[in-house]
């Protein structure tokens, strides 16, 4: 419809539409995010526990529903010689690992909800996560955002300094 575009979205029950206008002004305006230098420290070979049987997983929205998500196990990444374990969802047509974690640089660095992160599939196994690559969800950029929240088992207690930080102003 001239300039704008519409997106018809699934969440839950629900059905959503989403309006893009490619000359909106925050978008012009918009000067890039600020990101922690990449590091080598943050990409970590971590050990895969696959679920045997597949398993899914409760995971929270900005909604406040839960949806359930199948999961194909746990990565357990060691961090200055402590042990944590992030557990990945699928998305359907994709064979990566999509993660949605949180860490203690939620509300003061990075976006306050969480971040996303995306792993190729477990091999030999090990799976790699490259926490330079973590990226804000599309909550940090619109009030109008669906996105999912990190399970409660996906909330790493330490600062994970890598990847994408919080936009000024949001």
């Amino acid at each position: 419809m001239g300039r704008f575009r519409f997106q018809l979205i699934a969440r839950g029950s629900r059905v959503g539409v989403r309006i893009k206008d490619p000359d909106a002004r925050a978008r012009k305006e918009f000067k890039g995010i600020p990101a922690f230098p990449p590091s080598a420290h943050w990409r970590i070979v971590a050990r895969w526990e696959p679920a045997n049987p597949p398993t899914e997983i409760a995971v929270p929205n900005v909604l406040g529903e839960v949806d359930r998500s199948p999961s194909p196990g746990t990565a357990v990444l060691t961090v200055d010689g402590k042990e944590y374990r992030l557990t990945p969802v699928l998305e359907e047509g994709s064979p990566d690992l999509f993660f949605v974690f949180g860490d203690e640089t939620n509300r003061t660095e990075t976006y306050g909800a969480g971040r996303f992160l995306y792993a190729a599939p477990a091999k030999d196994g090990t799976v790699v996560l490259d926490f330079n690559r973590a990226y804000n969800p599309p909550c940090a950029f619109s009030a109008f955002a669906t996105c999912p929240l990190p399970p409660k088992q996906n909330r790493l207690a330490l600062r994970v300094e890598a990847g994408e930080k919080r936009l000024p102003g949001h």
